[in-house]
C-alpha cells in the first residue's frame, strides 16, 4: 500500500488540531471523514476549517477558486462506523487520555478495513501503550502534528513495537504528499522529539511563575526578545489549550513519580476558573486581542 493509495482519511476528533490535519488533507486532495461524539464541535469544526482555509487563502498558499472544492471534500458525522468504515488512514486527536485513546482504538480495530492504517496525534503519549488495544499493532504509529499545521508543516512520526515498515514508509509517502515533513523519531520516546524540548521550556517557565520569581508577562517578554519569536511560553500555551498542557505533564508526572513533574497550582488554577487559554477567551492572557501583540508589549515591563 502506497501513499498514492491513501484516498480516503478519518480523523477522530473534531477540536482544533483534529480540524487542521482534516484540513490539511483535503486541501491536498484526499476526502477526508471528521468524527465527534458531539455535534457541537462538528459544526464549530466546520466553521473554524473554513476560517483557517479562508487565512490561507488570503496568504496567497491556497488558490481562491478552490474552497469551495475543498471544503466539499469534507465530511461530518458523529458515527464511528460511517467515518472509520472505509478509511485508508485514520488519525486520532482525542483528549491526551491513555483509556480514552486505547477505547477508540480498541473499535477502530473493529470498524475498519485490514489494510487502514492507524495514526495517533498524542503529545506525549508512545504509541506502544495504544498499540495492543487492537489486533493490528504493525500497522499502528505515532503521527504528532503541531499547530497550526499549515504555518508549521511537520510531522513527528514514532514506530510502536511492532510497526512495519511497509506502515512506516507509507505514512511518511503519505505526510510527504500532503507538504508536511515527516520526522522519524528514531527510538521510543514520551514526548518525541519537539514536545520533549518544548516540555522543558514550559515546566521552567511555570515553574518561574509559580514560586513568584517572575511574571507570566516577564516570562514571555524575555524569551520574545532574546528568541525573536511572535509569543512567549505563556502565550504559547494559551494556543496549545491550558486543559491539554495540563494532560500532557500529567503523562510526564505519572512516568517519573516526579513531585516536580506535577502540574503546578498555577495551571491548576487557572484550568479550576475555567480559563483555558484561546479557545475560551482567556488563559494567562485575554483573546482574540492579547497583550503580547501590543505595539508596547516588549518597551514595558511588569510593575
Amino acid at each position: 500500500m502506497g501513499a498514492l493509495s491513501i484516498r480516503k482519511v478519518c480523523v477522530v476528533g473534531s477540536g482544533f488540531m483534529g480540524s487542521q490535519i482534516g484540513l490539511q488533507c483535503a486541501v491536498h486532495g484526499r476526502t477526508v471523514w471528521m468524527h465527534d461524539v458531539s455535534q457541537s464541535v462538528l459544526r464549530h469544526s466546520s466553521q473554524e476549517q473554513a476560517a483557517v482555509l479562508d487565512d490561507q487563502i488570503q496568504a496567497g498558499a491556497v488558490a481562491a477558486d478552490r474552497r469551495q472544492s475543498i471544503l466539499d471534500r469534507i465530511r461530518r458525522t458523529t458515527s464511528l462506523v460511517e467515518a472509520a468504515g472505509v478509511a485508508d488512514l485514520v488519525i486520532e486527536a482525542v483528549k491526551e487520555d491513555l483509556n480514552v485513546k486505547r477505547d477508540v482504538f480498541r473499535s477502530l480495530d473493529e470498524i475498519c478495513p485490514a489494510h487502514t492504517i492507524l495514526g495517533t496525534n498524542s503529545s506525549s503519549l508512545r504509541v506502544s501503550r495504544i498499540e495492543t488495544a487492537t489486533g493490528r499493532p504493525d500497522k499502528v504509529l505515532n503521527t504528532h502534528f503541531v499547530q497550526p499545521i499549515w504555518k508549521h508543516p511537520f510531522v513527528e512520526v514514532m514506530r510502536g513495537t511492532a510497526t512495519s515498515d511497509e506502515t512506516l514508509e507509507t505514512a511518511r509517502e503519505f505526510f510527504r504528499s500532503i507538504a508536511v515533513v515527516p520526522f522519524l523519531v528514531r527510538r521510543e520516546n514520551t514526548g518525541f522529539i519537539y514536545n520533549r524540548i518544548w516540555r522543558a521550556v514550559k515546566k521552567e517557565a511555570l515553574r518561574t511563575v509559580d514560586r513568584g520569581v517572575a511574571t507570566f508577562e516577564d516570562v514571555d517578554r524575555t524569551w520574545m526578545i532574546q528568541m525573536e519569536t511572535p509569543m512567549g511560553p505563556f502565550g504559547l500555551m494559551d494556543r496549545v489549550g491550558l486543559d491539554v498542557v495540563r494532560d500532557i505533564e500529567m503523562v510526564y508526572y505519572e512516568e517519573s513519580g516526579d513531585p516536580s513533574d506535577a502540574p503546578p497550582k498555577l495551571l491548576l488554577d487557572k484550568i479550576e476558573k475555567g480559563e483555558l487559554g484561546v479557545k475560551t477567551g482567556k488563559g494567562f492572557y485575554t483573546y482574540p486581542n492579547p497583550s503580547y501583540q501590543s505595539p508596547d508589549f516588549l518597551r514595558e515591563s511588569s510593575p
